[in-house]
Formats: C-alpha cells, sequence, structure tokens
C-alpha cells in the first residue's frame, strides 16, 4: 500500500514533491514523485484541517503509512537555523489542558482528562499509552517500515500551535517551557490520528522562519521551500539508504 503525503498547502506539497500539484483541500490524489507512487494531498492550515483531511484518508483503508512534509519556525536559529531539515520524533500541543491568566501554554495534567489512548510500539492500547498534551515515535523505526531513507537525520521536537507565535517574548516563554526548536500548525493533529490509528508517521519540516519574527524580518520561506524538496528526494531514495548528512544550512 502506498504512503499517504500530507502538506498543510499546495506550495509545500509541490516544493517537497517536485511536481506541480494542486489537488482541492482535503482530496487524496495518486502522484508520482521522485520515483515514487504515492497518495498526496494538501490539509489546509491548522490542527482542525490536519485532523478532517487525516481521518477522511484513513478511512480508504489504503494506506500504508503518513508523512508529513512543510514548513516550521525555529526556536533557536542556531541549533536550526534558516534552511536547515529537521526529522520530527516528538510533538506537543501546549494548548491542551487548563490555561490560565499570564500562562503562556496550558498545562494538560491539572485539567484531569487526557485527550485519549494510543498505540504503543508493539501494536497494544494500555494505560502507558495515555495521550495528554503530545506524542512521541521512534522516527528511524517509522523510516524503515515505509521504506524511507534512514539518514542521518537531524532530529527535533515541535510544538504545534493554532495561533502562530508573533512576538520574540513569546517565543521565549515557549522555548524556555517545552524546550522545543520548532513550532508548526499540523503536526500535532497528524502524530496523534496516526498513533490513534496505529499508522506509522514520519514528519519532515525545513526552517522557513524565526519563531516570534515576522516577514521579512528573519525569514526564507523560497529557501526552506528548495530545502525541503532536496530533503525529500533524498527521503524517497532507496530504503536504508544512508544519505550524506543534512548541514545547518539545509543545502
Amino acid at each position: 500500500m502506498p504512503i499517504l503525503v500530507i502538506a498543510a498547502t499546495v506550495r509545500e506539497l509541490s516544493a517537497a514533491l517536485g511536481v506541480d500539484a494542486s489537488p482541492p483541500q482535503g482530496t487524496v490524489v495518486h502522484l508520482s514523485a521522485h520515483g515514487r507512487e504515492v497518495l498526496a494531498c494538501v490539509s489546509g492550515l491548522g490542527v482542525i484541517n490536519a485532523s478532517l483531511t487525516l481521518g477522511a484518508a484513513l478511512t480508504r483503508g489504503d494506506v500504508d503509512g503518513v508523512l508529513c512534509l512543510g514548513v516550521a519556525g525555529s526556536f533557536d536559529l542556531t541549533a536550526h537555523p534558516l534552511g536547515a531539515v529537521r526529522l520530527v520524533d516528538r510533538e506537543v500541543w501546549p494548548e491542551f489542558g487548563l490555561l490560565a491568566t499570564g500562562w503562556c501554554s496550558a498545562n494538560a495534567a491539572a485539567l484531569g482528562f487526557p485527550l485519549g489512548q494510543a498505540y504503543r510500539a508493539d501494536g497494544q492500547v494500555g494505560p502507558d499509552a495515555v495521550v495528554w498534551d503530545r506524542v512521541v515515535w521512534d522516527a528511524p523505526v517509522n523510516l524503515a517500515r515505509l521504506g524511507l531513507c534512514l539518514g542521518p537525520w537531524v532530529t527535533a521536537k515541535s510544538l504545534t500551535v493554532s495561533g502562530v507565535t508573533a512576538d520574540p517574548e513569546r517565543a521565549g516563554l515557549l522555548r524556555s517551557r517545552h524546550l522545543a526548536g520548532l513550532e508548526n500548525m499540523e503536526g500535532f493533529a497528524l502524530a496523534y490520528g496516526c498513533a490513534v490509528a496505529g499508522v506509522p508517521f514520519v514528519e519532515l519540516r525545513a526552517v522557513s522562519n524565526a519563531v516570534g519574527a515576522r516577514p521579512p524580518e528573519a525569514w526564507d520561506l523560497p529557501g526552506a521551500l528548495n530545502a525541503l524538496g532536496q530533503a525529500t528526494l533524498r527521503l524517497f531514495a532507496q530504503p536504508g539508504c544512508k544519505a550524506d548528512p543534512l548541514t545547518d544550512t539545509g543545502k
């Protein structure tokens, strides 16, 4: 069965797969990209659109795994500079939980109600698979399960937000609380949905901007899209390949 490739926008999908792809939002299409046949769709921005698109796609019954491709903001341009490509191995949703005045993010445990349960690596559901505000997965294992290039890749933790961080103060607070490297708008919804369904999930992000900055300051979207396309080409190489290490410029 094929991999389902999901991107938030047409521009990200086309750049990543190296094709002129513009399917209607939420519509799954067959594409040939970088020598591989895949299913592909544009989810639209945000956790709601991502959840709806993934849920509908998984009902098809012909999805072997999910690959999220897109851009992200960086909380630390030294560790994750513009144009760098990162393999995400954990997602946090800082907006789920109990949110008090002055807090930079919610406290999921304080709310007392978890999101739900998800499959463990052994395919079983149990108390240790309760999901609160984060999903963690074994990225190399999922790469292998989907027949994707094993690396080397630089990994990163990412936050998924509904409201993009628009000022340095909030960016600093989120970074210090969660120790995350990246910020995006769809990753947690996709990771959680795949974990609940027991479907392998891989997420690759290229850094387009500094978290807390607005264009054109500390932004390079064209460079990030170019880096994403190059990285996806490597990702779709022969299974088990050892790609050239991605440098901190993503070139």
